[in-house]
């Protein structure tokens, strides 16, 4: 599925029948109607992030549902497509926080690097947020981040707004660190995400435990 150590990790979900039925309708309603990302795009981020190399996860909830935006990274959004307000609010916390102007909406640089960025939810219909919400993906990503969770080398958990700290629950391991706050959305964000450096207090931590920081 994914051909890095993912499938090592994932092979019992691989192997399910369960997954491979629910997988099954998955990709049958990419035939009935607009689902997005496209289909090879949907384990986007475990591809580009091996399980071995996942220092940080930025945990987001369901792709973008506007045509050509979403391709599987939390998020990100495919350049050339106008950058949501979600992301823009991203940036200037980033440029508040480190100083860093950035305006490339993909964040694949970012996913290369070791940011794990996983949406709770792997699909949607166009048009139609949270639309695939409860049907299956949940089982799949809470998975991924017990996995994590039990992993000796330390990761950062970035939990923006209150769906992703729900994912808490699922982080014990002391040698992990979260960082918690508002959604960056403008609903949002003057809630308690501005001001909350995480990308500071991200790589301070890596620093701390001899990792190589990320270059956002």
């Amino acid at each position: 599925m994914i051909n890095n150590d993912w499938d090592e990790q994932l092979k019992i979900v691989w192997n399910s029948e369960n997954f491979k039925k629910f997988y099954n309708g998955v990709m049958n309603m990419y035939s009935k109607e607009v689902i997005y990302p496209p289909k090879d795009l949907i384990f986007n981020a475990l591809k580009l992030t091996s399980f071995k190399n996942t220092k940080v996860v930025i945990v987001g909830q369901d792709p973008y549902h506007g045509e050509g935006e979403a391709h599987g990274l939390s998020f990100s959004v495919t350049r050339g497509t106008k950058m949501p307000p979600s992301l823009r609010n991203i940036f200037q916390e980033l440029n508040d926080d480190l100083g860093i102007v950035r305006t490339d909406t993909d964040l694949s640089d970012w996913a290369k690097q070791g940011v794990l960025l996983l949406n709770a939810v792997l699909t949607v219909k166009k048009d139609t947020p949270a639309s695939h919400r409860n049907i299956g993906w949940e089982l799949l990503t809470d998975y991924i981040i017990k996995l994590l969770n039990n992993r000796k080398e330390p990761i950062v958990f970035i939990l923006w707004g209150n769906f992703a700290k729900e994912k808490a629950k699922y982080i014990t391991n002391p040698n992990h660190y979260i960082i918690m706050s508002a959604h960056p959305s403008p609903f949002s964000a003057r809630n308690g995400f501005f001001g909350s450096k995480p990308f500071s207090k991200t790589n301070n931590f890596l620093i701390s435990k001899g990792i190589t920081p990320i270059k956002w």
